[in-house]
C-alpha cells in the first residue's frame, strides 16, 4: 500500500511540473510585447525621455523594422531620437488640424511617427531571437489634459511578417492579445522641463561645494600657517644651536689662552 501511495505521488508530481511547464510556455510569448517607459518620470505638461523596448519572439527571425505611431489626439511637436547604432532612424511630421502653442512659437506641425530600420553590418541585422532592443527618445511638451498616451507600434520580422501591437489596454479587463505600448503619466511639475528638483539640487550641490571649498581654504590657511609657524621655529633653534656652537669656541680658545699665560 505504502509503495503503492509512493508511485501515485510521484505521477502527481511529475503531471504537475508538467502542467507548470505547460503554463509558463504559453504564458511566455503573451507577456514578451513592445513596451514603454521613461527614463523617471514623465510629468503631465513637462518633458521626458523614453524607451521603447521591443523584444524579439521569433526563434526564425530577427525583427529588421520597428515603427511607432504617436497619438494624433495629443500631438508632440518636440521628438529627438537618440542614435542606436545599427539602426536608422527616420521621424515623420505631419500637419496639425489646429496650430499649438509652445513657448511663445506657434507650431502647425507636430511628430506623426518615428521608424527605425535595421542597417546590419558589424551591429548585427537588427533584433535576433532571444534578444530585446531599446529606443530611447526625448519628447514633449506632455498634454497636461490626459493621463496616458498610447502608441500604436508595428514590428517586421526578415521573413516579412508583421505584427501590430495597436489594441488598447481596457481598465479592468485583460489584457489584449496584441497591446499597444502605454505611457502612463505622472502629476504635473512646477518646472515644465521637469528641472526643479535638479535645479534644487544644483543649488543644493553648489552651496555645499563653495562650503567644502572654504572649509577648505581654511584648512589651507591652518596648515600653511601650521607650516610657517613650524619654519620660524626650526629657524630660531639653527640660529640659536649656531650662537652656543660660537661660544662654546670662544670659551675653549679663551681657556687655552688662559693656560698658555700661566705656564709663561
Amino acid at each position: 500500500m505504502s509503495a503503492f501511495s509512493g508511485k501515485n505521488v510521484a505521477r502527481v508530481s511529475v503531471a504537475g511540473g508538467i502542467a507548470a511547464t505547460t503554463l509558463l510556455l504559453l504564458a511566455g510569448p503573451a507577456s514578451a510585447h513592445v513596451s514603454v517607459q521613461p527614463q523617471g518620470e514623465a510629468a503631465k505638461g513637462g518633458y521626458a525621455t523614453i524607451n521603447f523596448k521591443v523584444p524579439n519572439e521569433r526563434d526564425d527571425a530577427s525583427t529588421t523594422k520597428v515603427e511607432v505611431n504617436f497619438p494624433t489626439e495629443h500631438p508632440l511637436a518636440s521628438v529627438m531620437p537618440q542614435p542606436v547604432p545599427g539602426w536608422k532612424v527616420d521621424v515623420t511630421k505631419s500637419k496639425l488640424a489646429e496650430p499649438l502653442k509652445m513657448h511663445g512659437n506657434t507650431i502647425t506641425e507636430a511628430v506623426s511617427k518615428v521608424t527605425w530600420t535595421a542597417t546590419g553590418g558589424k551591429s548585427g541585422p537588427g533584433i535576433a531571437s532571444g534578444q530585446f532592443q531599446q529606443f530611447p527618445l526625448s519628447v514633449g511638451q506632455l498634454p497636461q489634459d490626459a493621463d496616458e498616451l498610447l502608441f500604436k507600434t508595428l514590428q517586421t520580422y526578415d521573413d516579412k511578417e508583421v505584427v501590430r501591437w495597436i489594441e488598447a489596454p481596457e481598465e479592468g479587463e485583460e489584457e489584449p492579445e496584441s497591446p499597444a505600448p502605454v505611457l502612463k503619466l505622472t502629476a504635473a511639475t512646477d518646472d515644465e522641463h521637469g528641472g526643479t528638483a535638479g535645479a534644487s539640487s544644483a543649488g543644493t550641490a553648489g552651496a555645499a561645494s563653495k562650503q567644502d571649498g572654504a572649509q577648505n581654504d581654511a584648512k589651507s590657511g591652518d596648515a600653511k600657517s601650521g607650516t610657517a609657524s613650524a619654519s620660524g621655529s626650526d629657524t630660531t633653534a639653527r640660529v640659536l644651536g649656531i650662537a652656543g656652537i660660537v661660544v662654546g669656541a670662544a670659551g675653549v680658545t679663551f681657556g687655552i689662552l688662559a693656560g698658555r699665560r700661566r705656564t709663561a
